[in-house]
């Protein structure tokens, strides 16, 4: 009895070190692995939260860039026309405020198709009223780009009533006008080019 439990001891003297041994390797180990995924958790947050930061910036920056509807139609250089008639009718602090708008702009060209003397006779102060009728009909509140517009059989306009929209191979035409440009973006809503003049329903 006295060899074996000599034996036992012994057997035990010689496991526990090695045991502590092994879980003391042990740990380092873990340890490092730990620290490790920490340090790539931490350096993926980090780059995370840059291109947030970046993509912000960059948002904020192309809004800054961008100008107002009546700015923009300004800049084009085929607007003057129209810029002339928003103007006369006292729509320049309308258009250029927060909106969004969505307006479908005739081109000087598309003036230059109305009868002779019309936009004349439109611009004089006697027929102001008759001028905002003419367009806010090119005006649709919110901000309605093309992939929208395609999907519309009509759209109210700000002057109350609604302009007939329809959609003829390939071609988007909003009443009797083609619209030949769209989704010009603006700090205030979108811009679609149109060949023609509309005009409201007699009456309205």
């Amino acid at each position: 009895m006295r060899c074996s439990s000599f034996r036992l001891a012994l057997a035990a003297a010689l496991v526990l070190p090695m045991a502590a041994s092994a879980v003391a390797d042990e740990c380092p180990v873990a340890a490092a692995q730990k620290a490790k995924a920490m340090a790539q958790a931490k350096t993926q947050a980090q780059t995370q939260a840059q291109t947030q930061a970046q993509t912000h910036v960059q948002t904020v920056a192309f809004n800054a860039d961008r100008k107002d509807i009546v700015d923009t139609a300004v800049g084009a250089g085929s607007f003057k026309t129209l810029v002339a008639a928003v103007q006369a009718a006292g729509l320049v602090e309308t258009l250029k405020g927060a909106g969004p708008f969505t307006v479908f702009a005739p081109t000087d060209e598309a003036f230059a198709k109305l009868p002779a003397g019309t936009v004349e006779s439109l611009l004089k102060p006697e027929n102001k009223e008759k001028l905002v009728a003419v367009l806010t009909y090119h005006v649709v509140p919110g901000k309605v780009m093309a992939a929208d517009v395609v999907k519309l059989t009509e759209a109210p306009t700000v002057q109350g009533s609604k302009a007939k929209v329809k959609v003829a191979d390939g071609t988007v035409m909003i009443d009797n006008a083609k619209v030949v440009k769209t989704d010009i973006e603006t700090s205030n809503g979108v811009i679609h080019v149109i060949d023609a003049v509309i005009l409201p329903p007699a009456g309205k």
